[in-house]
């Protein structure tokens, strides 16, 4: 759990950029987002292959070529 320790002399804003900076490390905004909406373990699964498939068609790509 974040906290910040606001000393006499900071503002508001300061105290709060902190916080916002330490939740940002912790990863708890990324954890929000991943718990927001519950998948099935099924629907994990099926996400799981099709970003594998999508990750082997990038991958098989030709490079482009490099402007002259």
């Amino acid at each position: 759990m974040p906290s910040v320790k606001v000393k006499d002399s900071e503002s508001f804003e300061s105290a709060l950029k902190h916080f916002k900076k330490q939740c940002e490390r912790e990863g708890i905004l990324s954890e929000i987002k991943k718990r927001e909406h519950y998948d099935k373990p099924s629907i994990k699964k099926k996400k799981k292959i099709i970003a594998a498939r999508k990750k082997a068609v990038k991958r098989s790509r030709p490079a482009p070529k490099p402007a002259k």
